[in-house]
């Protein structure tokens, strides 16, 4: 501990004041620290001087790593892997009415139509039930019941693909108050061609739920957990 005045004591040998504290008052960093000059031996006689210059030989002789570590970037390792769809869960089959677990319709019960190429689910609400239209849903975010709606007769439509969910291409705003405010700030309305689509998939879905009893009910409904619930003891 740094030596310290009487009246900086707390108590004998305890200073009041910290090694920064006590480092700063006596302004040590101050004085200037005098430098001592370097004895260089004379060379010895029958050796000749080098008048190559140290700087130079650290240059030459100084591995390429020290030189041009700041200017190497490490480059990617190249993986051949190919990219493939995961695999669907046995438990999940054409008619399997699903839980949704993330998303705007999270809680949801929807019914699966196939699976698409890239490996996500191709579901639907159907729409006039829940309000939840056709969409691309990963697997991962999903609970498989043991309830189905009888799909035997229903085949998917070839254009529901990857393609056809992709978004359109929208130019972007310049941040005018007229854009917000004006006449063309409007809500776009959803594509024409969608509305068609989305009924024309749901017709035998809905016709297949009707042939059950409450199984209408039981879609509109939402899942939840009651107090004291444990979601990995139920048998969906």
């Amino acid at each position: 501990m740094a030596k310290s005045a009487h009246k900086n004591q707390l108590a004998p040998g305890i200073s009041r004041l910290s090694r920064s504290k006590v480092f700063s008052k006596r302004a040590a960093y101050k004085v200037a620290k005098e430098s001592k000059p370097v004895a260089t031996e004379a060379p010895a006689q029958g050796e000749h001087k080098s008048y190559v210059k140290n700087d130079l030989v650290v240059a030459l002789t100084a591995k390429r790593n020290d030189m041009s570590q700041a200017l190497e970037v490490r480059k990617a390792k190249a993986t051949h892997k190919a990219q493939r769809a995961p695999k669907l869960r046995k438990s999940i089959t054409p008619g399997t009415v699903l839980i949704m677990l993330a998303g705007r319709f999270r809680g949801q019960r929807v019914v699966f139509l196939k699976q698409l190429a890239s490996g996500l689910l191709l579901i639907t609400g159907p729409f006039k039930l829940n309000g939840i239209p056709l969409r691309r849903v990963n697997q991962a975010y999903v609970i498989a019941t043991s309830t189905k709606v009888d799909l035997s007769n229903y085949k998917v439509d070839a254009k529901f693909n990857d393609e056809y969910f992709k978004h359109e291409q929208v130019a972007k705003l310049t941040g005018t108050e007229e854009e917000f405010f004006g006449k063309e700030a409007q809500k776009k309305a959803h594509p024409a061609h969608k509305i068609a689509d989305q009924k024309t998939a749901d017709k035998d879905v809905v016709a297949a739920v009707a042939k059950v009893p409450y199984l209408a009910s039981y879609l509109a409904s939402s899942f939840t957990l009651s107090k004291g619930q444990a979601p990995h003891t139920l048998q969906f």
